[in-house]
């Protein structure tokens, strides 16, 4: 669809690349992808090993992936709401010393199941752990049990950015482009006053019983950032 890179997903469990498989052969997984001929923007990475070594050893692969991808931001979930907010910083802090370590910025998205769901909260955990970024996805401040939340806070911090349309309720998470009422324009003057210069990432998921055709949005999506940027 003529994008100049891609997101890559690297989850545990997950049905493409595992980091459990980028740990056992780190340059197969380099081969495969430099083969692939997709310049990538980001890796998501989702790392459920319950052992905190393993983990280390999980995500430092993957973080060398990253450098030798030339892929600057690694993206991880923050743990769910009601963490500790302690425990998370000091977690936090050795994975941003592991991601550094290798020459990669971590972020953490924001995400209405973890403690980034509360602006205030995402800016906490950034302001704890010196050098944790944010990867903001704003349909999760848009689609709350409150409405839309404002995060203006949290754009200092931002270090990538996924995007699709919203509504203002569950169900209206992800929309056809142009039947939400998230405001691309605002985000984009937010980003352009921190002077964001990273990638703009559109994310519209193929989602099981997906009420519409999602490479068509895609595309219309691509287009309409293309027209503000």
């Amino acid at each position: 669809m003529h994008f100049p890179k891609a997101d890559l997903a690297v989850h545990s469990g997950g049905p493409h690349l595992t980091p459990a498989e980028v740990l056992a052969d780190p340059g197969r997984t380099a081969q495969r992808l430099k083969a692939a001929n997709l310049p990538l923007a980001a890796f998501h990475v989702v790392i459920d090993n319950p052992n905190p070594e393993q983990a280390r050893a999980e995500l430092r692969a993957v973080c060398r992936l990253a450098r030798v991808m030339t892929v600057p931001t690694v993206t991880v979930p923050a743990a769910p709401i009601g963490a500790d907010l302690d425990a998370e910083t000091t977690r936090l802090s050795d994975w941003v010393r592991t991601a550094e370590s290798e020459g990669v910025i971590l972020t953490v998205e924001t995400h209405g199941e973890t403690v980034t769901a509360d602006p205030a909260g995402a800016v906490e955990l950034c302001r704890r752990v010196p050098g944790l970024g944010l990867t903001l996805d704003p349909s999760h401040y848009h689609v709350t049990p409150h409405g839309p939340v404002g995060h203006d806070a949290a754009f200092p911090y931002v270090r990538h950015v996924r995007l699709r349309d919203s509504g203002t309720t569950p169900e209206q998470f992800q929309v056809r482009v142009g039947q939400g009422e998230l405001e691309y324009s605002r985000v984009l003057t937010q980003l352009d006053r921190v002077h964001y210069d990273r990638a703009l990432t559109v994310d519209v998921r193929d989602v099981p019983d997906s009420p519409f055709p999602v490479e068509p949005e895609v595309r219309k999506l691509k287009y309409l950032l293309e027209s503000l940027i």
